[in-house]
C-alpha cells in the first residue's frame, strides 16, 4: 500500500531536504508541500469534501510553519481530519516539547537534522494509525469524517464597523441554534466593549481572560468560565475590564475555541469589529465567517476593508466568507449585489430588515431572548441560522408529523370549500327571512300612524284620506315608498291598510311580493 504524504513546510531549503529525504523511503508518495498553514487547511478540507480516501495518510508540519503555530495547528488538523496522521518535524527534542506535541495530538516527531530511520520509523507508526483509523470510520453509520471530540460548527460572527448588528446578529444566531435542541457555546471575543452579557440580562465575573494564563483547558476549567444562561446557551464573555483584553492572545483563543468545539455541537463567536491577534485566530478557525455590513457606502468600504485585511493575514479568502445585509430595505441604493461585486464575497440569500422598533423593547430591557417571535428582524435571523446550518433538521418523525398536520389542513380546507355553497344558500335563506319580519313590522307601525291621523283630520273636518296616506308613508323607508296605504271609516272605527313590497336580497329589488299590516283608531267624537 503506498503512503501519502503531505509536508507543510514554510522554509523552501527545508522543504527541498524534506522531500529528498521522503522520495528515498519506499511505498510512499510525497505530495508538493504547502508554504502556510492556511493553504495546508484549505488543501485538506478540498479533499476531505471529495473523499475520506483522498485525504494524505501522513501530514508532516514544519515547527516554522505559519502564520498559525505548529502546535495549534496540530490539534487544528487532529480535530477536524481524525483520519490523518500528524507528525512535527523539530529541532527540538526535549520531553517538554515531546508532551506538548503529544497533548496536541501528534502522532510523533522527528528531530533535526533529519535521518532516513527516524523519519521512515515515524511516518510509517503514523501511516498504521491513520489506516486503523479509517478502518474504524468507514464502519460507522455512512461512513462519514466526522471530526473527533464533538466536532462542533463554529461560525465567527464580526461586523464591517461599529453600529452595524454584529452582537445582535450573534446572540439570535445562538438561540436559534439552541431552540433547535443544540447544545450551543457563545464566545463574545469583542474584548474590549463585548456586550453580550448585556444583551441577556447576565453578571457574571468569570470571562475568558481568566483562562490566558492556563495552558491545558481542561473541561473542568472551561466549566468554570463559562455561565450557563437561562436559555441553556453556555457563555464565555469578554473581561469587564477592557484592559484585561490584552491577555487573551491568539494562543488562548485557538485553546479555548478548540476547548469549546471539542464539547458542544455549535459555537457562536462574537468577534466584534476591531480586529485583533485573538479575533484573527478565531475568524481563521471558524467553518463559516459572517460579516455583517448595512446599505450604506461607509459601511460597504469598511467591509471592503476588512476583507482585504483577512485576506493579507492570510486567515480567511474573500469568496469563503459570507456577507449578511443588516438593515436591508427593498428601496435602498445599495442592494446585495452590489456588496457583493465590491468586496469579493457571497452574499447570503437572508437579509435583516430595517425594524429597530421592534428591537428597541427587549433592548432596552436586556432581553434579547424575549424578542416577540413575529419581529420580522428575529424570522430573518433565524431564517439565517438555518442557512449556515446551525438549525438541526427534525427527526424523521417529527418530519412525519408535520407531514400529517398538513395533510389535514388540507383535507379541512376541501371540506370547507365543498360545504361554502351550502353556507352561502342558508345564509342568503336567513337573510330574506330577515328583510320578510323588517318589512312586515314597517307595515304594521306604518298603518298605525296613518289610521290616527285620518282620526285626527277627521275631528278637525280635514282630508282625512290625504293625512292617512301622507303619515303612512312618511313612517316608511325610502327604499318602501312603493307602499299602498288605504284608510277607510265604517262609522266608529277608522281602519287603515298599508301593503308593502318585499325586497329580494337588497332593498328596493322587489320580485312581487307583498305583506298587509292593518290597524285601527276610534273615530273622533264617538264613544270607543
Amino acid at each position: 500500500m503506498t503512503t501519502r504524504i503531505l509536508p507543510a513546510v514554510g522554509d523552501p531549503d527545508g522543504a527541498r531536504a524534506l522531500i529528498t529525504l521522503l522520495s528515498q523511503l519506499p511505498d510512499t508518495e510525497p505530495a508538493p508541500p504547502v508554504p502556510d498553514s492556511t493553504a495546508l487547511l484549505d488543501l485538506l478540507a478540498r479533499l476531505a469534501a471529495e473523499s475520506l480516501d483522498e485525504l494524505p495518510e501522513v501530514v508532516l508540519v514544519h515547527e516554522r510553519i505559519g502564520p498559525v503555530p505548529a502546535l495549534d495547528l496540530i490539534r487544528d488538523l487532529v480535530l477536524r481530519f481524525p483520519a490523518v496522521g500528524v507528525v512535527l518535524v523539530t529541532a527540538d527534542t526535549s520531553p517538554a516539547l515531546l508532551t506538548a506535541a503529544m497533548d496536541s495530538g501528534a502522532r510523533g516527531i522527528v528531530p533535526f537534522p533529519l535521518s532516513y530511520d527516524a523519519l521512515a520509523e515515524r511516518v510509517q507508526a503514523a501511516a498504521s494509525w491513520s489506516a486503523g483509523m479509517r478502518r474504524h470510520l468507514a464502519g460507522s453509520p455512512g461512513g462519514e469524517l466526522v471530526p473527533a471530540g464533538g466536532g462542533a460548527r463554529v461560525v465567527a460572527v464580526t461586523g464591517a464597523k461599529g453600529g452595524v448588528g454584529t452582537t445582535l446578529a450573534a446572540v439570535q444566531l445562538a438561540l436559534a441554534a439552541r431552540a433547535s435542541g443544540r447544545s450551543v457555546a457563545l464566545l463574545d471575543l469583542d474584548l474590549q466593549s463585548g456586550d453580550v452579557a448585556s444583551y441577556l440580562d447576565v453578571q457574571f465575573r468569570r470571562s475568558v481572560a481568566d483562562l490566558a494564563a492556563i495552558h491545558d483547558i481542561t473541561p473542568r476549567v472551561l466549566a468554570d468560565a463559562v455561565f450557563t444562561h437561562e436559555t441553556g446557551i453556555d457563555l464565555l464573555l469578554a473581561p469587564a475590564d477592557g484592559e484585561r483584553g490584552e491577555e487573551v492572545t491568539d494562543r488562548v483563543a485557538r485553546q479555548v475555541v478548540h476547548a469549546l468545539r471539542a464539547r458542544y455541537e455549535v459555537v457562536v463567536v462574537d468577534c466584534g469589529t476591531q480586529m485583533g491577534a485573538a479575533n484573527a485566530a478565531a475568524v481563521e478557525l471558524a467553518d463559516q465567517a459572517v460579516l455583517l455590513v448595512t446599505p450604506d457606502v461607509v459601511a460597504v468600504r469598511a467591509a471592503k476593508r476588512m476583507v482585504r485585511l483577512w485576506d493579507r493575514l492570510q486567515i480567511r479568502k474573500a469568496e469563503e466568507t459570507l456577507t449578511v445585509v443588516n438593515r436591508h430595505a427593498r428601496s435602498a441604493e445599495i442592494q446585495p449585489t452590489l456588496v457583493e461585486r465590491v468586496t469579493g464575497t457571497k452574499t447570503t440569500r437572508a437579509t435583516v430588515p430595517a425594524a429597530y422598533k421592534e428591537l428597541q423593547a427587549a433592548v432596552d430591557a436586556g432581553r434579547m431572548q424575549d424578542l416577540d417571535n413575529r419581529s420580522t428582524v428575529k424570522q430573518a435571523l433565524w431564517t439565517l441560522a438555518g442557512e449556515l446550518g446551525l438549525v438541526a433538521a427534525p427527526p424523521p418523525d417529527q418530519g412525519g408529523r408535520r407531514s400529517r398536520r398538513r395533510a389535514d389542513k388540507g383535507a379541512v380546507t376541501l371540506e370547507f370549500a365543498a360545504m361554502f355553497p351550502l353556507v352561502l344558500i342558508v345564509m342568503a335563506l336567513m337573510w330574506q327571512c330577515v328583510l320578510y319580519g323588517y318589512t312586515y313590522s314597517l307595515a304594521g307601525n306604518a298603518a298605525d300612524e296613518a289610521a290616527r291621523a285620518a282620526t285626527s283630520a277627521q275631528a278637525g273636518n280635514g282630508d282625512a284620506a290625504g293625512a292617512c296616506t301622507t303619515a303612512g308613508r312618511k313612517h316608511l323607508p325610502s327604499a318602501w315608498q312603493s307602499a299602498t296605504v288605504t284608510c277607510a271609516d265604517d262609522g266608529t272605527l277608522m281602519k287603515a291598510t298599508v301593503q308593502v313590497k318585499v325586497p329580494l336580497f337588497f332593498p328596493g329589488v322587489n320580485p312581487g311580493w307583498e305583506v298587509k299590516g292593518q290597524a285601527g283608531a276610534a273615530s273622533e267624537g264617538t264613544a270607543p
